[in-house]
């Protein structure tokens, strides 16, 4: 099934993932494939505002993870796989316990590992529209 949110403004980033969150239900893999400049790590700032994460929430393009605790007291997951040249620099991190951990995992430039991503991941695809809104598109 095709899913759609759309983000009309900065404004409207905590309603658009708030119907993600809805909408993605029980999935926990989620990775984000947008050009550069299109509000992955804004829009995943969002979604965890709408979790209740009270830490700084920042693009982890150097630390490649970020960790964050959400109110329900579960932690989530937020990886840029920007700087990752070889596959082997992800699974040395640890990749395959986040992700089997059952707990809430944000991907941003995940086309760089792709190959060892689990098949259940949701491949969210993010367009930037000719208004500056932006159309987060999605089948599971």
């Amino acid at each position: 099934m095709k899913h759609e949110v759309t983000i009309r403004s900065i404004d409207d980033l905590d309603r658009a993932a708030a119907e993600f969150l809805e909408k993605i239900g029980d999935n926990s893999l989620v990775a984000f494939f947008a050009p550069m400049g299109s509000g992955k790590t804004t829009f995943t700032t969002a979604i965890c505002r709408v979790l209740g994460v009270t830490d700084p929430v920042g693009s982890p393009t150097f630390a490649i993870v970020n960790e964050y605790m959400r109110a329900d007291g579960e932690p989530m997951y937020h990886f840029d796989f920007y700087r990752i040249n070889k596959l082997e620099e992800a699974v040395e991190i640890g990749l395959y316990d986040y992700l089997d951990s059952g707990f809430l995992c944000m991907m941003e430039w995940p086309e760089n590992v792709e190959e060892l991503l689990p098949e259940e991941t949701l491949r969210v695809y993010i367009t930037i529209n000719p208004d500056q809104s932006r159309t987060l598109v999605w089948e599971d």
